[in-house]
């Protein structure tokens, strides 16, 4: 889930940078200081937006910086468990495939992604379904629901996002087009990427 959160934080702006315009330092600094990091109250920090900054700033014993209270907004993305989200399959490895969901990677363990006896196929790099013949491969996009979510501070790679496929309508896109005309009795279609094969 995207948000946009209103942040009230002080700024320290360094000595060189004294003389250039205060809201564009204190954007410089904010933006170095947050974009890129994941917050466990926050989520990922997307992007620093409407920088505002109080003229009157303090200075501390033993640091030559002025330090400036400001506001801003932080666009950060927060995976929710129980949220169904769409991305596409990034790797596929043998223990399951990491699918890209906004700024984030979430791990669909082998055991979840499908009701089948499930082989690795490492020359093509996919995992496919012994008896559906249904695969995921690089590329494929897919639809899954959040199931586990443990953000840690830091790099976004600490974080851990767990995912299902193994309910109605969630999986491969293309297998959710096949189930609907199923169950709306129309006759089934090749899907482009079957056809590759």
């Amino acid at each position: 889930m995207y948000k946009l959160l209103h942040i009230n934080d002080v700024v320290r702006i360094p000595p060189e940078k004294f003389g250039q315009p205060l809201e564009k330092v204190a954007s410089e600094v904010l933006r170095s200081t947050y974009e890129g990091v994941v917050m466990r109250e926050f989520g990922a920090v997307l992007a620093v937006l409407n920088v505002a900054v109080s003229n009157v700033g303090k200075i501390l014993p033993g640091d030559g910086a002025i330090f400036h209270r400001a506001s801003f907004d932080l666009l950060v993305y927060s995976p929710v468990v129980q949220e169904v989200v769409e991305g596409e399959v990034v790797e596929v490895t043998d223990f399951g495939v990491f699918v890209r969901i906004g700024p984030m990677d979430g791990l669909v363990h082998v055991s979840q992604l499908m009701d089948d006896f499930i082989n690795y196929d490492e020359k093509r790099g996919a995992l496919i379904g012994k008896e559906t013949q249904r695969f995921i491969e690089k590329g494929v996009n897919v639809r899954a629901r959040i199931i586990t979510v443990s953000l840690s501070g830091g790099a976004s790679r600490s974080s851990k996002i767990g995912m299902t496929m193994r309910q109605p309508f969630l999986g491969a896109l293309v297998w959710i087009e096949e189930d609907l005309r199923k169950v709306r009795g129309e006759k089934p279609e090749k899907a482009a990427d079957e056809i590759k094969k």
